[in-house]
């Protein structure tokens, strides 16, 4: 096969890696918290083949980009929505470590506990989880003070990083952080009570770069096509006759 085959094909498996993201995207459109993922292209040298390829120069997915852009906030008017106005995330637990998310639809189990809707314990401030009683009207305060009736609950855990390229996506809207990564106290981030960040994708642009990278893909299928059949297919019958 040569070098110009495989480096189409290549070029086929990064369209098809694009086209997943970009799928995951428009799926999570309406994920609370959800935030976008951008991807590139890159170039893969491949010297073990140097002697059979015209070209050993590979095309592949570069490292995804997490858009981490701020999504709307849109008042619910529920009392266990929250949302977060600036930077910064709720911190929840889970049996791999603590992770990170701006999703701020959360739940009150029998004993009081806040969770996550698929029933992540909430951490407060201490790290110990937020217990509400059964009685009393619950309310949160901008700076992440939660209140039942009258009593203090506890406060939210909410952090931030200088640099989030020490976060990788591990669900949904759900993040963990590089180990050793250093985390600090969000001090500038307000919680808005009865409201919830929106998915920061823009529908259509993905819709656009969609269409791009599919008829990218049929260009390259095409282009194989003409490689594989035509020009392989001529050099046969022209060497045959020879």
């Amino acid at each position: 096969m040569s070098g110009g085959a495989y480096i189409a094909l290549s070029g086929l498996r990064t369209r098809v890696e694009q086209l997943d993201r970009i799928s995951s995207d428009l799926a999570n459109v309406n994920t609370s918290g959800y935030k976008s993922e951008r991807v590139t292209t890159t170039s893969v040298r491949r010297p073990n083949f140097e002697q059979s390829l015209e070209t050993a120069i590979d095309v592949a997915a570069a490292p995804g980009f997490i858009d981490f852009a701020n999504g709307q906030i849109e008042t619910t008017n529920r009392d266990l929505d929250l949302a977060l106005e600036g930077k910064g995330f709720f911190v929840v637990d889970t049996p791999g470590g603590p992770r990170y998310t701006r999703a701020g639809h959360f739940t009150r189990r029998a004993d009081g506990t806040l969770t996550t809707g698929d029933g992540l314990v909430l951490q407060g401030d201490n790290g110990s989880p937020i217990t509400l009683p059964n009685v009393g009207a619950v309310a949160f305060e901008t700076d992440g003070t939660v209140r039942s009736g009258n009593e203090v609950a506890g406060k939210l855990k909410i952090v931030d990083f200088d640099d989030y390229a020490v976060l990788a996506r591990e669900e949904g809207s759900r993040f963990r952080a590089a180990a050793n990564a250093p985390v600090r106290t969000a001090t500038t981030t307000r919680v808005v009570a009865g409201a919830l960040e929106q998915s920061n994708v823009a529908m259509v642009e993905r819709m656009a770069h969609m269409t791009e990278v599919s008829r990218s893909f049929e260009a390259l299928q095409r282009g194989i096509t003409v490689l594989m059949n035509d020009i392989d297919g001529r050099a046969i019958s022209e060497l045959g006759r020879r």
